[in-house]
């Protein structure tokens, strides 16, 4: 059965309402590259991140190669003090989700700045990436328009105004 870009579009929404101070998803990991990114976190954090190279220490990212589910950020080891620096940009509390399976890994952190999580969020929001996961898992069962849609929808998101 093959997804349309409407249907991952209202997907991506319902999990942006979990996130007021953005998320980043990355479907199908292979490596250190995913098939699809897609983030809303703000610019000057994604800047510092980058700039920064805080993916080689990161704590969402060192639990999704280890693990599936998912986790609040408050209960992961974070030794170089990354979520702690996230936090100086509104992002203090946060989830982390982990989906393996069809052959292939994606990952998703949320941020929010009020409060934690609720475990019964938590449970939806993994449920929303699971099916993000099985929608875009298989790209020869997605239409090339399709394909071509995501990877805009990818850069409309993560680079607003692009």
């Amino acid at each position: 059965m093959s997804s349309t870009p409407r249907e991952i579009s209202e997907l991506l929404g319902k999990l942006g309402e979990y996130a007021p101070e953005g998320y980043a998803l990355g479907f199908h990991v292979l490596f250190t590259t995913t098939k699809f990114l897609f983030q809303t976190y703000k610019k000057e954090w994604l800047d510092h991140y980058s700039q920064n190279g805080l993916v080689m220490s990161d704590p969402i990212v060192a639990w999704c190669f280890e693990n599936t589910g998912a986790k609040r950020w408050s209960d992961l080891n974070d030794p170089d003090g990354v979520l702690l620096k996230a936090a100086e940009y509104d992002m203090n509390f946060g989830v982390v989700c982990a989906i393996a399976q069809g052959g292939t890994s994606s990952m998703a952190g949320f941020a929010r700045a009020d409060r934690e999580y609720t475990d019964d969020e938590i449970t939806e929001m993994l449920a929303l990436v699971e099916a993000l996961h099985v929608q875009t898992a298989e790209q020869a069962h997605l239409t090339p328009e399709t394909v071509q849609q995501l990877k805009k929808m990818s850069i409309m998101v993560t680079h607003p105004g692009s």
